[in-house]
């Protein structure tokens, strides 16, 4: 099973990145079982609506996750509980719209898909790991990716080791930073800290640096507006034996316009 997983796309440039090199890609790689991308931030760079959210379904991603923009357009919450191949962080109180865990199925193919959010630097929320616990308890002999949308390398680290063997990939969003550490994990996971982000790279994570550099020379708030050069996208290439589960490989992947 191929599975490609995209980095956070970011507006309107991480969009139209992606509409430009998805059937590069395609073609590449000889077509993917499932696609992927971390959408929260893809409206003008917080959040999602209805119109970003089906023009992304149009590029042929299958399924989106999210973190914690995906509450900023405060039109779209009630579309969390309706859209059934759009995540949100499962670690959120149940109260919450939407869900955090889904199986998917496609062309006589099953993955199961957690999203989770973590601690460190980040809002408290309810524990990842103990909640990764909860859901995988309930979930026997079919192939799982995790997105772990969190700040601190190390929290993602102990958790990717701790589901080690698990889930079948286990892949990090929201620094916006892709990381040189991809690897199979000891007990068969796929695993990289941050997958990296989908738009401008000439920029601050995402946003244009004349809107970010005055914050931090006067410490006032700024206004941030999403850069729009260099763009690149940024995803990995998963391979999962569907058998055992396990992975039989992960590529990272960073290709400019």
């Amino acid at each position: 099973m191929k599975v490609l997983f995209i980095g956070d796309i970011i507006g309107g440039p991480g969009r139209k990145i992606t509409a430009r090199l998805l059937p590069v890609l395609k073609q590449e790689y000889g077509g993917f079982d499932f696609i992927i991308a971390n959408c929260e931030n893809a409206a003008g760079g917080k959040g999602l609506t209805e119109k970003v959210m089906n023009e992304l379904f149009s590029l042929g991603i299958d399924l989106m996750t999210s973190g914690n923009h995906i509450w900023d357009k405060k039109d779209f919450i009630h579309l969390i509980d309706e859209e059934p191949n759009l995540l949100r962080p499962a670690n959120y109180p149940p109260s919450c719209p939407g869900s955090g865990f889904r199986v998917f199925e496609k062309k006589g193919k099953t993955l199961g898909v957690l999203n989770l959010q973590g601690r460190v630097f980040m809002p408290p929320l309810d524990c990842p790991f103990r909640k990764a616990d909860e859901i995988l308890d309930e979930v026997k002999d079919i192939p799982v990716l995790v997105d772990f949308h969190a700040e601190a390398t190390s929290e993602k680290r102990v958790l990717g080791f701790y589901l080690d063997g698990r889930v079948s990939a286990f892949l990090g969003t929201h620094t916006h930073v892709q990381t040189a550490d991809e690897e199979i994990l000891p007990e068969g996971t796929a695993y990289i800290t941050d997958v990296g982000m989908t738009g401008p790279h000439r920029s601050a994570i995402g946003m244009s640096l004349d809107s970010v550099i005055p914050r931090f020379l006067t410490g006032m708030p700024t206004r941030f507006e999403v850069a729009e050069d260099d763009l690149r996208l940024c995803a990995v290439l998963v391979d999962i034996d569907e058998e055992s589960c396990k992975a039989v490989s992960i590529k990272r992947i960073s290709v400019p316009k």
